[in-house]
């Protein structure tokens, strides 16, 4: 006589097509965000190469000032609306009692008057900002 053995039912989840499915989406979300980019447009003064800022864990605060003379901070709420300078000296002055080893980044437009700049690197100095960089763009671009 033959018996037939009882096969019970495999109650795993096959999880091949969720990996595969993730890693597309891995992939998809990386290649779109190297292309997003956030900020102000400026025309930046152009300048023979120099080196270049070391970022450390922290990302730069950068400060922008566009052809009209308003300014923006890539920190807050909304990087992209206008702030006064003293609103800005105020948010970056928080940021660096959280994180004080950020560095500050001012990118001005080119033609923006040089007083514009220096009073907003004043109001950052008031506001404890150890040092004040520019950013410019190489004249190869």
């Amino acid at each position: 006589m033959y018996q037939r053995k009882k096969r019970r039912p495999v109650a795993e989840i096959n999880v091949v097509p969720y990996i595969d499915v993730m890693l597309v989406l891995l992939i998809i979300f990386m290649a779109t965000a190297a292309t997003i980019t956030h900020g102000v447009d400026v025309e930046l003064p152009k300048m023979e190469e120099s080196e270049l800022v070391e970022t450390r864990e922290a990302p730069p605060i950068i400060v922008s000032i566009n052809a009209e003379g308003k300014y923006f901070a890539s920190i807050g709420i909304d990087p992209e609306a206008e702030m006064d300078a003293i609103d800005i000296a105020a948010q970056v002055k928080l940021a660096l009692d959280k994180e004080p080893k950020t560095p500050v980044m001012i990118k001005g437009d080119g033609r923006v008057s040089y007083q514009e700049v220096l009073l907003l690197m004043d109001f950052l100095k008031r506001a404890g900002v150890p040092s004040v960089g520019l950013m410019t763009e190489s004249f190869e671009n």
